[in-house]
């Protein structure tokens, strides 16, 4: 690979990377701990919604941000040719 292309490629990478950490910290973090008395106001499933997201909704989110990285690493590794 050319140089300016992996560069470009680690550009592409931190990223994705960068975008799922901030979503993933904004979710457990922000729902589950700093916002957790607004949410509390709204029911899901008979449970309140801050307490779901404490305990049940980060992981949830923490799971689908796995396939989701892998589907868009694919993406990636095709685009700049280093797939397997």
């Amino acid at each position: 690979m050319l140089d300016k292309s992996a560069q470009a490629y680690w550009a592409a990478n931190v990223r994705l990377l960068s975008m799922c950490l901030v979503i993933w910290f904004i979710v457990s973090f922000g729902f589950g701990i700093l916002l957790v008395e607004p949410l509390n106001a709204i029911q899901l499933g008979g449970y309140k919604l801050g307490f779901w997201f404490a305990q049940q909704g980060s992981i949830y989110v923490f799971v689908v941000l796995i396939f989701f990285y892998a589907w868009r690493m694919g993406q990636i590794d095709r685009h700049f040719d280093v797939h397997e």
